[in-house]
């Protein structure tokens, strides 16, 4: 054969034959998973093996691709450049060879979905029962995310992600369902108040966090006071500490109903128009296999349906 540099075909096509391609599946599960165990868990081989293969790569590659640190492993830039055309040729080969189409039934996939701790409280109980009744070989993964990145899908193997009207993305989005926002108070508050009065009466529970949060600047722009009381890291104790310490506090209308079947919690309408605050999905752009995607799709939409 001719070398790509001495007068050969030029494509690198005939350097192949020397190459293992069986190496690039678990290559992928590696640098998605970031975890040797859990790479060799998705694609089947032992962990002994999945540590060999691992040898085998950097040979190939010449590149140590995962870096240990800590107690998990971070991947080399190297490795990051590797994942999405490696992700993007695996589902192309794919497609050449004809896979069968995906069958819920016997399928053993890892479904990745991405959304925030709160969308993962309201609907995440019943997306489980879901996907255990219609794959029931599959392990559904629920990834806790803030504020989703490109990186999101690139380096987490993320096929959907769910995420808040108001967040920026660049990729198409679809509702899945919609939401507002409420406020909340423990059951004990004087019936009689309505929501602008536990608003300016109750101290205000809060998320800890950098960014203003909504929507208290519609408050201030209407010029209602409120005192903040509380101010804490974890969105989900919100509803919780308003339930069984008092106060008050802004949430989303699914989670506050979502937290009422766990705690005694009184829900009352914002007192002035706000836009929605509704959950879109967004695609992982290289997923290609259509069919897991619209079976996908239609799951997320049989777990909206039952909120």
């Amino acid at each position: 054969m001719g070398d790509v540099g001495e007068g050969g075909t030029g494509s690198g096509l005939d350097r192949l034959a020397s190459v293992n391609l069986n190496l690039l599946v678990p290559l992928l599960a590696l640098l998605e998973e970031r975890s040797v165990t859990r790479a060799a868990e998705r694609v089947g081989l032992s962990q002994p093996a999945m540590s060999h293969a691992l040898t085998r790569m950097r040979r190939l590659l010449g590149d140590d691709l995962v870096i240990r640190q800590g107690t998990g492993v971070t991947l080399t830039p190297r490795a990051l450049e590797l994942i999405a055309p490696l992700r993007s040729a695996l589902q192309q080969t794919a497609h050449i060879v004809n896979f069968p189409c995906f069958d819920p039934a016997t399928d053993r996939r890892v479904i990745t979905i991405a959304m925030t701790n709160s969308t993962a409280f309201v609907v995440g109980p019943h997306l489980t029962r879901l996907v255990a009744e219609r794959a029931p070989h599959a392990t559904l993964r629920l990834r806790t995310i803030t504020v989703p990145t490109e990186a999101t899908f690139t380096d987490k193997g993320v096929d959907v992600v769910l995420i808040s009207e108001g967040h920026f993305s660049l990729h198409p989005r679809e509702r899945l369902y919609d939401d507002r926002c409420v406020v909340v108070a423990s059951a004990d508050t004087p019936p009689e108040a309505g929501a602008l009065d536990l608003l300016t009466t109750q101290p205000h529970i809060v998320v800890d966090t950098d960014r203003r949060v909504f929507p208290y600047p519609v408050l201030e722009d209407e010029g209602v006071p409120y005192r903040v009381g509380q101010l804490v890291s974890d969105f989900l104790l919100v509803p919780y500490l308003v339930a069984r310490a008092g106060g008050v506090a802004l949430l989303r209308f699914r989670v506050a109903d979502a937290m009422r079947t766990l705690v005694d919690l009184r829900i009352e309408e914002f007192p002035f128009p706000l836009p929605g605050l509704g959950i879109d999905m967004v695609w992982n752009p290289r997923l290609a296999d259509q069919y897991f995607i619209e079976w996908l799709r239609a799951l997320l939409f049989d777990v909206a349906m039952h909120l």
